[in-house]
């Protein structure tokens, strides 16, 4: 069986046997189903065997203590995936992919962990897939006020998630867009939208909807509370922190370059230096619609 999903405009084709439990796992997908569309810019195929042929070493991503762990290889022309929800936990999926990343299939190692083998799998031939279409999948929580959208940046465990509750709660008109892996996109208008997506973290936070970007701010820890603009450089910087894609692959790197320029060029990036509470919200609040 197959079906299709939108995600920020872009239309995927999912493909797994029909008697697999994996189907009845897949809620967070549903309100990105689109039906009988051909315009599908990639297709998964969740398979029992993997041949993967000849392969070689390409990158062996670093993690800290809790992340998800991913080595890259090279068989001829196409990609091969591994990973696992920690790099302390064995293999549970296996991930090939054609050189243009139109095409993949999917190992399940660990049934288990079906579904994060299938997140994982598919937010990483989204990124690559997209990278040339003007779109970054972001590491961010989004928070949506007033017509806007804004994404909050930092490491993991900072307080992203954190300073969004603090709007939630203290900002009033707030809603959670996305709470890990919204899509930015930049329309050909030169429009800077936001978009939620199926995978939201730990958060279940799953809209089908899209703002424009009124900011992007990075979180930082701090025994007070204080916005500060960024200038281009450092804007740069911090928005290129927070994407995904293979970054040390010369044409994915350029398309990541083009795209992340237009986004600094139209929207206002920020650092706020902040503790845990409802001051900080209102001081971000202020500095980004002010």
């Amino acid at each position: 069986m197959q079906r299709e999903f939108s995600v920020a405009g872009h239309i995927f084709r999912v493909i797994i046997p029909d008697e697999s439990p994996l189907w009845g796992l897949m809620g967070q997908y549903d309100p990105f189903a689109v039906k009988n569309n051909n315009g599908a810019i990639f297709e998964l195929n969740v398979v029992n065997e993997l041949d993967e042929g000849e392969r070689v070493l390409y990158y062996d991503q670093p993690t800290e203590p809790g992340e998800t762990k991913i080595v890259i290889y090279k068989s001829g022309v196409n990609w091969l995936f591994e990973s696992s929800p920690t790099s302390d936990m064995k293999v549970s999926m296996r991930l090939w992919m054609n050189e243009s990343f139109t095409h993949s299939m999917l190992q399940i190692l660990d049934e288990t962990q079906s579904l994060f083998a299938l997140n994982n799998a598919l937010m990483l031939q989204y990124a690559f897939r997209t990278s040339g279409l003007a779109t970054l999948e972001m590491h961010a929580s989004v928070i949506e006020n007033g017509g806007k959208a804004y994404l909050f940046l930092a490491k993991s465990g900072t307080g992203k998630s954190t300073h969004s509750r603090m709007w939630l709660k203290n900002i009033p008109g707030s809603h959670l867009l996305n709470d890990d892996n919204p899509i930015v996109r930049v329309l050909s208008d030169g429009t800077v939208m936001v978009y939620g997506s199926p995978w939201s973290g730990k958060t279940a936070c799953y809209h089908n909807e899209s703002y424009p970007v009124g900011a992007m701010v990075e979180i930082r820890r701090a025994l007070y509370d204080k916005i500060t603009p960024l200038g281009t450089v450092s804007a740069y910087a911090l928005v290129y922190s927070s994407t995904s894609g293979i970054k040390f692959d010369a044409k994915m790197a350029d398309d990541l370059h083009t795209t992340l320029c237009e986004v600094v060029k139209k929207v206002h990036c920020f650092t706020l230096e902040c503790l845990p509470d409802a001051q900080a919200a209102l001081v971000c609040y202020n500095g980004v619609k002010g």
